[in-house]
């Protein structure tokens, strides 16, 4: 609905900006002003002032201020023709009436409305029925269970041509109003409409109200032209003008969520259940300006979240290029990376929520994925293509339209661009490179090799050493892209917790002597945390695990407790036969050795890879020495440690190999 500015400026004399304020903050008179605890920000002292006269309300803590229709969508998250109603109804004000053009519109919009819900009641009805078993199997496989179905309103469509259109027509809707609502494919050469959705999981789309306008669905059969089909455009739906799960996520913006950007309905549905209800997703295209400008309704600095390969990265760059023009102060993007080749839901369901959150927490500022789009990759050996990179950096930063973030991306790009060319021995910490060599040899973003050739270091890319005082570290050391703390570790079982419950399920009398101590060691990933609940289980009800049958045994009850993929995907993590202490036919000497070690390490291992962490973020924050040689220290203890452990495969003099000791 379009109000008038009169209705408006008469809205706002009849509400003071106190009044509408006054019932969600206490407000105490200051002067000709009032003031009060900000709602935006936890404080003690305010910062929250009103101003009647102005009509305006400024909260200094958080930098907002505008008007009563502002204050109405800031603080309780609705659109502002919903804001306007909600005031128009506190004023006793009715609305204005529509023309009778607007009015039929209205009601037509209102008879889809139904037309839609009533569709999406009977997918929901036969997801649950006889006929949706295959599409309940597919779910399962998916890692979505009921609950999650009910939330989502997931649904099926069966194969029929014409279930939905019989079902709807038994409520009276007719075959033009199916049409119109994007449920029927109609045409001139179509004899009889039918059902466009058939045998696919159908997935609702709703509008910011909550209200159901389209359907997205994923069939089920390899051989379809279209493994996801929307609705087409219709008066209700436009796939480009709104995102999937906008609503949900709209409130989880407004409740305080972050808001990530993701690309299909289960990833989506995948984040949500990993802890981030603010997530959405285009409609079966690249990001828009449209969708673009509803996710920065929502926040100021949505996260973008991308495969790391190489369609991810396209997609990245996309993105990045889109939202450059429409940057404004406090307004900007973040892009994530995930494992090359795993969606959302492939890292949810094959490392767990902490995954995800490796993933989002690691997202890297717009300025970053930029510089690196335009220097990985590339070759500046000659003063003409460094010349092409200015160039490049001078046409990117025009597109920006606002002066202001225009002027900071330029100032941040030519800091950049003087550290990438500054020759190394001007760059590091006193006396020492970022690996611990004499200066000269490391430092910045140069090298200088042994032929007197400089190549520059891609600050940008991920493994990529320290910048220097340009700008801020990068986390991602050789140590930490190896460590299980780091995502891309996480898809496959760690070796060490792999071979830890080797050990246990070859020797089940390491679980009655060592059963505590198994029990507080700290498995990241979710399938052998699983297993190893489960043995712990099973071995505090054993009476007997000394017998030597009890091996077999415990993988038959882990079997029955539907472990049986967990445990593959436990025993194809260890590649090596070398680690003699944990194979069927070590003595027992040998074993408890080599668990004794397997643990010690394992436990030396996760300290110093959360110490690693936590020197990595404090280096980003501040780059001084002693944040520096913190980091060096670890990294030497890190690969001290790897030299240990390898001796571990020497083990197994009882065994009939030759010893070696630590």
């Amino acid at each position: 609905m379009r109000f008038t500015p009169q209705f408006l400026e008469e809205l706002k004399s009849r509400l003071p900006v106190s009044e509408v304020v006054g019932r969600r903050v206490k407000l105490i008179r200051s002067g000709r002003e009032y003031k009060g605890l900000s709602p935006f920000n936890k404080e003690k002292t305010p910062s929250f002032f009103v101003n009647d006269q102005k009509e305006a309300w400024f909260d200094f803590s958080s930098g907002k201020n505008g008007s009563i229709f502002d204050f109405v969508m800031m603080t309780e998250g609705v659109t502002f023709p919903e804001a306007v109603e909600q005031l128009a109804q506190m004023a006793g004000m009715p609305l204005p009436k529509v023309s009778e053009d607007d009015q039929r519109r209205d009601a037509k919009r209102k008879t889809l409305h139904d037309v839609m819900e009533i569709a999406a009641k009977f997918f929901e009805t036969t997801l649950s029925s006889r006929a949706g078993a295959k599409a309940r199997g597919y779910l399962a496989d998916r890692g979505l269970d009921a609950a999650t179905q009910v939330k989502f309103r997931i649904g099926y469509a069966p194969g029929d041509r014409y279930a939905l259109k019989e079902h709807l027509g038994s409520h009276g809707i007719s075959t033009a109003d199916m049409v119109e609502a994007g449920l029927l494919i109609a045409g001139d050469d179509i004899p009889v409409p039918f059902d466009r959705f058939r045998d696919r999981v159908m997935f609702p789309i709703t509008d910011v109200r909550g209200r159901i306008i389209a359907f997205g669905g994923r069939a089920l059969e390899k051989d379809v032209a279209a493994k996801y089909l929307n609705s087409p455009e219709t008066p209700l739906f436009h796939k480009g003008h709104t995102l999937y799960n906008i609503a949900a996520a709209r409130q989880a913006a407004h409740d305080g969520a972050p808001v990530v950007v993701v690309e299909g309905y289960v990833d989506v549905i995948a984040m949500v259940t990993a802890g981030y209800p603010g997530a959405v997703a285009p409609l079966g295209t690249a990001l828009t300006e449209e969708q673009l400008g509803l996710i920065w309704k929502m926040t100021n600095e949505p996260v973008l979240c991308f495969d790391g390969d190489g369609a991810g990265l396209r997609a990245a760059r996309r993105a990045v290029d889109l939202a450059m023009p429409h940057l404004k102060p406090g307004k900007s993007l973040k892009v994530a990376l995930l494992p090359q080749g795993q969606d959302p839901d492939d890292l949810l369901r094959s490392a767990g929520p902490d995954a995800i959150r490796d993933v989002i927490n690691a997202a890297q500022p717009m300025a970053q994925m930029l510089w690196q789009f335009m220097t990985e990759g590339h070759d500046f050996g000659t003063p003409e293509r460094r010349a092409a990179l200015d160039t490049r950096i001078t046409e990117v930063t025009t597109a920006i339209a606002d002066e202001s973030v225009r002027k900071y991306y330029r100032q941040e790009f030519n800091e950049r661009l003087r550290s990438f060319f500054q020759p190394a021995q001007n760059q590091g910490f006193a006396g020492r490179g970022q690996f611990g060599g004499q200066r000269g040899q490391f430092g910045g973003n140069g090298v200088r090799q042994s032929n007197g050739n400089w190549q520059p270091r891609f600050s940008g890319q991920r493994g990529g050493p320290m910048r220097g005082a340009a700008g801020p570290y990068v986390v991602a050391s050789q140590q930490m892209a190896a460590s299980p703390v780091h995502r891309g570790h996480r898809t496959a079982v760690p070796t060490r917790e792999a071979l830890i419950l080797q050990a246990a399920l070859n020797y089940p009398w390491l679980l009655h002597d060592h059963l505590e101590e198994l029990s507080q060691i700290e498995f990241r990933h979710p399938d052998a945390e699983r297993v190893k609940g489960a043995l712990i289980d099973i071995a505090a009800q054993a009476e007997d695990l000394t017998s030597g049958h009890e091996s077999e045994t415990l993988r038959a009850k882990l079997a029955a407790r539907g472990l049986s993929d967990a445990l593959e995907r436990v025993f194809a993590s260890v590649t090596t036969a070398s680690v003699w202490g944990v194979r069927p036919d070590a003595a027992p000497d040998d074993v408890l050795v080599t668990w004794q070690q397997l643990v010690a390490l394992h436990r030396q291992w996760h300290s110093l890879t959360r110490e690693l962490r936590e020197a990595e973020l404090a280096l980003g924050q501040d780059m001084n020495e002693a944040n520096n040689l913190r980091l060096v220290d670890i990294k030497e203890r890190l690969a001290r440690m790897d030299g240990t452990e390898a001796l571990i495969e020497g083990f197994g003099a009882s065994s009939g190999r030759g010893a070696r000791t630590l």
